[in-house]
C-alpha cells in the first residue's frame, strides 16, 4: 500500500507556471504507475497525464500537451507535474494517483485503474 500527497498548488495568473509534487510514502514509488487528474467545479474529474513506472513513457491529454510536463524521482518518491503556460481553464483540483507498475496506456487515462489517491491540491489560474 502506499500514501500520496499532492502539494505546490496555488493561485497563479494566466501564462504563469506551477510545479505540482506528489510525496509518496509506504511502498516505493516504482511499484506504481503514477497519473494526474484534475476536477473542476461542476465537472468530472478528467485525466491529465501519467508515467510508467521507470519514467520512459508519457501521456497526456491533448489539452495540456506542449505546456505540461510530468516526470518522477523514484529515489526520492516524488512524482512531478511542472504547468507552464497556464490557462483560466486549467483551475482545478488536481490529484495524484497510483497503479499497479504493469498498468498500460490507454489504461493510464482511466480513473478505475488507480488504487491509490491523494487529497488533492487546488490551482487556480486567473485571467
Amino acid at each position: 500500500q502506499v500514501q500520496v500527497v499532492e502539494s505546490g498548488g496555488g493561485l497563479v495568473q494566466a501564462g504563469g507556471s506551477l510545479r505540482l509534487s506528489c510525496a509518496a510514502s509506504g511502498r516505493t514509488l516504482s511499484s506504481y504507475a503514477m497519473g494526474w487528474f484534475r476536477q473542476a467545479p461542476g465537472k468530472e474529474r478528467e485525466f491529465v497525464a501519467a508515467i510508467s513506472w521507470s519514467g520512459g513513457s508519457t501521456y497526456y491529454t491533448d489539452s495540456v500537451k506542449g505546456r505540461f510536463t510530468i516526470s518522477r524521482d523514484n529515489a526520492k518518491n516524488t512524482v512531478y507535474l511542472q504547468m507552464n503556460s497556464l490557462k483560466p481553464e486549467d483551475t482545478a483540483v488536481y490529484y495524484c494517483c497510483a497503479a499497479p507498475w504493469a498498468t498500460m496506456w490507454p489504461r493510464l487515462s482511466n480513473p478505475n485503474h488507480y488504487d491509490y489517491w491523494g487529497q488533492g491540491t487546488q490551482v487556480t489560474v486567473s485571467s
